[in-house]
């Protein structure tokens, strides 16, 4: 079938400016955003926390739900990561990478 998929959402801090992705590796993923690896919006406006994620058996699954994340309300962001980390914790290192 294929790698598996992660969507995430980073923030700059607590109700901060959101970033919402997806990616077949998430721990690398998100390390690059925290080195500012690459150029763009992350590093610009320096979200780098990773605040909430999902978990998909195929990546093309986790673009459909990344793809549908970034046409939601910011609100609906917000409860959202709040139902999963509701101290915004960045929980990059709670990742097993």
């Amino acid at each position: 079938m294929g790698p598996a998929g992660f969507v995430y959402i980073l923030a700059s801090q607590r109700n901060g400016t959101l970033y919402t992705g997806s990616t077949t590796e998430l721990g690398r993923r998100v390390w690059e955003h925290k080195t500012r690896l690459k150029s763009g919006f992350t590093s610009d406006y320096a979200v780098t926390n990773l605040v909430w994620y999902e978990t998909y058996p195929h990546v093309s699954l986790a673009r459909q739900r990344e793809y549908a994340l970034k046409r939601w309300r910011r609100a609906w962001k917000i409860a959202l990561i709040e139902a999963m980390n509701p101290d915004w914790r960045d929980l990059y290192d709670d990742l097993n990478v």
